[in-house]
């Protein structure tokens, strides 16, 4: 599995003529999902972006939503929906969510079952938010918000944009290929 990553790794870089971001200690590459190419055309379908795309694949294998309830988090930290948006981002930026108080976080359940309303508030979080100050709460909860600038959200900027330039490089937006970036889940 090893030398087949590295391969696609160096056939992604040469064919796309793009490289993997800098800060990335253990490299970037793409494998095959079955039903991936579908489940894209579903968010695609749903209003979802290249760029809604590129982040839903850092976040999960298959774009979806069967992990760990709430991610494993609750209160403000409780993640959910394919980008695993964060509760207190979304009781900030989202309509649907405005003014609900940090217990209510179990009402950011109903985005792991409805994708559009989950793709509304993500593009409603990077209209409040900007993208980049979006991205630092996205990956760092409240800590992100208060100090956008650090290395490990400069690299899941970046990731976010190869991931997206892969997608677009390409026949990728149909088809079961996954690109990866190596990122440090938190």
């Amino acid at each position: 599995m090893k030398v087949a990553v590295l391969t696609s790794l160096a056939l992604s870089t040469v064919v796309a003529g793009l490289t993997c971001p800098t800060n990335s200690g253990g490299g970037c590459g793409e494998y095959t999902v079955s039903g991936l190419g579908a489940r894209k055309q579903e968010i695609t379908s749903a209003g979802g972006s290249t760029r809604d795309l590129a982040i839903a694949m850092m976040e999960t294998e298959n774009m979806g939503t069967d992990y760990v309830y709430g991610d494993n988090k609750s209160d403000d930290a409780a993640n959910f929906g394919i980008f695993k948006q964060n509760w207190g981002m979304l009781r900030a930026s989202c309509s649907q969510f405005s003014g609900q108080a940090t217990a209510d976080y179990n009402n950011g359940a109903v985005l792991n079952t409805n994708l559009e309303q989950d793709i509304q508030c993500r593009h409603e979080g990077e209209s409040f938010y900007g993208f980049q100050t979006w991205v630092a709460g996205h990956r760092n909860g409240e800590s992100g918000l208060a100090d956008p600038n650090t290395d490990d959200i400069a690299l899941y900027m970046s990731a976010i944009d190869w991931t997206e330039e892969q997608l677009t490089s390409g026949d990728y937006l149909t088809d079961d290929t996954r690109f990866w970036v190596d990122v440090v889940p938190i």
